[in-house]
């Protein structure tokens, strides 16, 4: 903290996506192929779960003679690359839950740390912009105390089960799970819902191998479509083809970046596929992934060199301002809607419509980089931080802000664009304060998310936010700098002082011959409402 507001953290480039992914349908499959498919998902999917159980077992005395332990159990009832790839996903979704179970951990204490500061307030004391207060009366300082209670409970028993190793995980997802207890709320029987749990169970898939044929040889897709499936050992009777090998009816053509996942298996490098099972449309999809060498972004000097695209996200919309070189605001301001109610699929086409409309104006403007906020609400949206502001608390949590980052790299990565992320502190307060009134124009409606976007791009260009700095302190000498820091150096004017903005200034009429205000109807009545228009001036002089 310096000053009462916290240090900024320093902007950098984004790295750009490791990876890609692409998707195709399994049509035309017959009524063998689908029976032989779910054997195998059945098969591998049992495996999987006792692999996954056996791992939770281990906790931390895992190691690798216990690994190489499991793989060898399951190499006997499947193959070595499929036990290898089963033992890859179980490590996976264990990582994952521990990550889940830290988060869960540092969110109770943040709670009961917020919980300890406001009971030990006086009742009714006011909070600041950056403290919470006390609370209002008696009986809810003894609620929250009940509360404070009940999450140390809570946070020692996590606690106890990190420090032990255990964590919980489930196949198929808790969400899905707890969908069997409210059935009628998610309108599906018991069938359908049976049929959706077995499916997410099912483990259809290979990781690749580089240098074996068409990079991957449990799922071999070769370059005219075919697909074949490399069966376990107990399934091999049901084998059309040679080397205990299924052959699908079904071509595959991928539309999506076809030519590059052409070229990766003719060159017989490593592709990883998924098979998998949409219950609700009935459909079979097979998706393709492979890893990228991972790309050298450009220096931050490199990005600030053009123009520069500053966005505020917020709940419903993206807010975009095209800044200059010098930080300069040019055009008006653009706002990219989106729409988050509804399902998972819903909201995620809704976020890549967005997106995508922002980076073609930026393709059109001829920029170089986006800047973004670096968000990050881990801790911010807790209750007991916010207390009764629960539409608050909701707007936050709405910002799908991993969603954001991780689709806004891949898709500008791929028109060419860079990504550089910002310290989020005060960009709305500060662009407010600074940037909302003066460009605020009867033809132009500017709101404090539209301000936000410059102050991002501003600080994205290491320009601070305000629009004015002080002078020089000794003399106009360029030894202490220029007196307006969003000029060019070759720019001339970028000395000189303010222009006038009324008649009544000295040289009322500026160099372009016309009034900044239009004079007043009468010199005698005195309380006729004033016709004086305001007109900003211009900002490469204003600074």
């Amino acid at each position: 903290m310096v000053g009462g507001l916290r240090t900024l953290a320093v902007p950098f480039v984004v790295p750009g996506p490791c990876g890609v992914a692409v998707r195709d349908r399994l049509g035309r499959l017959t009524a063998h192929d689908e029976m032989v498919l779910r054997a195998v998902g059945a098969h591998q999917g049992a495996l999987a779960s006792g692999d996954l159980k056996a791992r939770c077992a281990d906790g931390l005395g895992h190691g690798a003679d216990t690994w190489a332990a499991r793989k060898r159990e399951l190499t006997g009832v499947s193959s070595s690359r499929i036990a290898g790839a089963i033992t890859k996903a179980t490590h996976d979704q264990w990582a994952l839950a521990r990550r889940c179970q830290a988060a869960h951990i540092q969110k109770l204490a943040a709670g009961i740390n917020m919980l300890r500061h406001r009971l030990s307030l006086p009742i009714g004391e006011k909070g600041t912009k950056r403290a919470a207060g006390g609370y209002r009366s008696k009986s809810e300082w003894f609620r929250k105390s009940r509360r404070l209670a009940m999450l140390e409970a809570r946070h020692a028993a996590a606690v106890a089960e990190w420090q032990a190793g255990r964590v919980r995980v489930v196949r198929g997802g808790k969400r899905l799970l707890n969908t069997r207890h409210h059935l009628a709320q998610a309108q599906l029987t018991e069938e359908q819902w049976r049929e959706r749990w077995e499916a997410e169970r099912w483990f259809i898939g290979a990781d690749g191998e580089s240098g074996k044929r068409f990079g991957n040889e449990t799922i071999r897709v070769t370059p005219d479509g075919e697909v074949s499936i490399k069966l376990p050992a107990p399934l091999a009777h049901l084998a059309n083809a040679r080397h205990g090998r299924y052959v699908l009816t079904s071509r595959i053509a991928f539309a999506h970046r076809g030519a590059e996942w052409a070229d990766r298996i003719t060159a017989n490098r490593a592709v990883a596929y998924r098979i998998h099972l949409d219950t609700g449309r009935g459909r079979w999809y097979l998706t393709a992934s492979w890893q990228r060498p991972v790309v050298k972004t450009i220096p931050l000097e490199t990005a600030r060199a053009r123009a520069m695209i500053g966005v505020d996200t917020n709940a419903d919309h993206f807010a975009a301002y095209l800044l200059d070189r010098h930080g300069n605001p040019v055009g008006d301001p653009h706002r990219f809607p989106y729409d988050l109610s509804g399902t998972a699929a819903h909201c995620d086409a809704q976020i890549r419509h967005a997106l995508t409309r922002l980076i073609h104006w930026a393709k059109q403007a001829g920029v170089a980089a986006i800047g973004i906020e670096d968000l990050d609400f881990t801790t911010e949206k807790t209750r007991e931080k916010h207390g009764r502001k629960k539409r608050f608390r909701q707007l936050i949590s709405g910002i799908p802000t991993g969603k954001l980052k991780a689709r806004l790299v891949s898709m500008a990565a791929e028109q060419g664009l860079s990504i550089v992320a910002v310290d989020p502190a005060y960009t709305t307060l500060w662009g407010a304060q600074h940037w909302q009134k003066p460009l605020t124009t009867p033809h132009r409606k500017m709101s404090r998310h539209d301000a936000a976007g410059i102050a991002i791009g501003r600080r994205t260009l290491g320009h601070p936010i305000g629009r004015r700095t002080a002078p020089p302190p000794h003399d106009r000498s360029d030894r202490a700098g220029h007196r307006t820091v969003q000029a060019g150096s070759g720019d001339r004017g970028r000395e000189g002082t303010r222009p006038p903005a009324t008649d009544h200034a000295p040289g009322g009429v500026p160099p372009s011959g016309k009034r900044k205000r239009e004079p007043s109807a009468s010199n005698t009545v005195r309380d006729a409402p004033s016709t004086q228009q305001w007109v900003q001036d211009s900002l490469t002089h204003t600074g």
